[in-house]
């Protein structure tokens, strides 16, 4: 046996379980704890969460996309056609506070929505992930709904002048409230891409994202103990460094989650796998094999819909690869077929990474669809 091969042969032996992940297809039992690097089930099972990203309650027509074009179920359908059994559902907190009716253009292949608040089809479409079996993630992504994300866009730390902390707090509260009888929520994502100066620790309360982390986290638990709590990293949450050294405490244990973020980075096409899996392992991979044992759940990553997009094909590949070797749970984005109105956004334009049609009635993506399949095959 060479010594490459015994290599492989214990890091499989580390990364992977003997019992392995239920699949995007089996039944999941809600709720989910964690045990080490692992996320399992209410009967000890490893779940392995094969996610997609759906916006919408975190943009300015303040629903998901794609209910102007098909109705709900056909979109889950969808879902569960590209092998999900998980959505990450991100929300502003002007989403919350405002609740406004959503126009009606937005919702026009679901007329049971129109002038509804947006909470109210909230509650519609979590009610429906749920009849499906499908496990869904709130995300708070934005302070105020817009498309994210840039360095002054003001929304790069969990609070702003507008939202302030107590808000933040007061919210993640009252959401959690709202499902806390819905077994099918199982995690909250605490904030998005923490970025315009957010650190890991350090001086500055303010920009101190790891001790915000801790507050928003044990708010989360203190209202429902069953959920994950799932906290990303500064700088576009690419950036898990000084993780092992200053890990997130919450009173509860068995629920915690780190999520890191990946996409091709801007200006550098990687030369190899191997000089792919070095730049992510130095990141985030690393606290596979450090103690306290976190799972990792990617919980963004995407590329051209088409695969014809040159490096950020042959990126993907490879990052998708990464996730099968270190059997990491994911969250593709996004699902959605077209754009809501933003910042650098044209509505009902193509979603240009999106896993769907324009018409949300196909998978618009099947060479994407196919590498999922390659994360979750047993090998």
């Amino acid at each position: 046996m060479s010594l490459r091969f015994l290599a492989l042969l214990l890091a499989a032996a580390f990364f992977l379980n003997t019992a392995p992940c239920l699949s995007a297809q089996e039944k999941i039992r809600p709720p989910l704890h964690t045990s080490g690097h692992q996320i399992l089930d209410a009967a000890g099972r490893p779940v392995r969460l094969a996610s997609v990203n759906w916006y919408g309650f975190d943009q300015k027509e303040f629903v998901p996309g794609g209910l102007d074009h098909a109705s709900l179920e056909e979109i889950i359908r969808q879902i569960k056609a590209i092998g999900a059994n998980s959505v990450r559902l991100p929300w502003a907190n002007e989403t919350l506070e405002r609740n406004p009716v959503v126009p009606d253009y937005a919702v026009k292949a679901n007329p049971e929505f129109r002038r509804k608040h947006a909470l109210a089809i909230m509650d519609a479409v979590i009610a429906a992930l749920a009849r499906a079996r499908i496990l869904i993630i709130l995300d708070n992504h934005m302070s105020n709904a817009d498309w994210c994300c840039i360095e002054t866009d003001g929304n790069g730390i969990w609070y702003n002048a507008e939202y302030p902390e107590e808000k933040w707090l007061a919210d993640w509260r009252g959401m959690v409230r709202r499902y806390k009888r819905q077994p099918w929520v199982i995690g909250a994502d605490l904030r998005n891409e923490l970025r315009s100066g957010a650190t890991w620790g350090g001086s500055d309360p303010r920009l101190d994202w790891h001790a915000a982390a801790e507050r928003g986290g044990n708010a989360v638990l203190a209202e429902n103990p069953n959920l994950l709590v799932i906290v990303e990293g500064p700088q576009y949450s690419t950036d898990f460094t000084a993780v092992a050294q200053l890990p997130v405490a919450l009173k509860i244990p068995n629920r915690l989650v780190y999520s890191p973020h990946a996409y091709a980075p801007r200006g550098h096409a990687f030369q190899s796998y191997d000089e792919l899996r070095q730049l992510y392992d130095a990141r985030a991979g690393y606290l596979l094999h450090v103690e306290p044992a976190v799972p990792l759940w990617v919980g963004e990553f995407g590329a051209c819909q088409t695969l014809d997009c040159g490096d950020n094909s042959q990126w993907l590949r490879w990052f998708v690869q990464y996730l099968r070797e270190n059997d990491l749970s994911w969250c593709y984005w996004p699902l959605n077929g077209t754009q809501s109105s933003g910042r650098s956004r044209t509505y009902d334009a193509v979603e240009t990474y999106g896993l769907l049609s324009t018409d949300y009635r196909h998978i618009a993506a099947p060479k994407i669809v196919e590498l999922f399949r390659a994360i979750t095959t047993p090998q």
